[in-house]
């Protein structure tokens, strides 16, 4: 299982076989972050869990693993999912993330002002995304600082994905 390190090197383009990397009958994936499974409600992905799940998933829980296998495998950059994205300033502030684009990020005040919206109730939102990655929330960083990342491994995962999006430019 992998564990944040301090020494932050950079993310290799594939670090598993994608043979190997899920389970999907069962419903989870294994990551180079460890095992996630995602979780759908009414035909909408609505969370990303980082536990290994025991369920068979449905096929669009199958379909977003597949699409996180090839995600970490390096061959996509734009999920294509039908998500919950929320509602009121949540959903404004999660559709302006799942338009920033791989391998870029956003600050919080960029999205505020996209939204309309104080960065920190931006932040507060950011933090409450409940479907990291395919939402990328790790693409949006503070002004001077990377911000936060809410989801198991905190910062060290947000700076492992961003490495593994080729943007650790921006973190050096």
């Amino acid at each position: 299982m992998w564990a944040p390190t301090s020494t932050l090197a950079p993310a290799p383009a594939a670090t598993m076989p994608l043979g190997r990397m899920g389970n999907f009958a069962h419903g989870w994936l294994q990551t180079p972050l460890g095992p996630v499974s995602v979780i759908e409600e009414a035909g909408r992905i609505v969370a990303l869990d980082w536990r290994a799940s025991d369920r068979p998933p449905t096929p669009l829980e199958a379909e977003a693993l597949s699409q996180l296998q090839a995600y970490f495998g390096g061959s996509l950059t734009a999920f294509d999912l039908e998500l919950d994205f929320g509602a009121g300033l949540h959903e404004r502030v999660r559709r302006a993330m799942a338009a920033i684009p791989f391998g870029e990020t956003l600050t919080y005040g960029d999205i505020s002002r996209a939204v309309e919206a104080p960065a920190q109730a931006v932040g507060q939102a950011c933090g409450a995304n409940p479907i990291p990655i395919i939402i990328p929330c790790h693409r949006v960083l503070g002004a001077k600082t990377l911000g936060g990342f809410s989801a198991k491994g905190g910062v060290e995962t947000k700076v492992w994905l961003s490495r593994h999006e080729h943007a650790a430019g921006l973190l050096i």
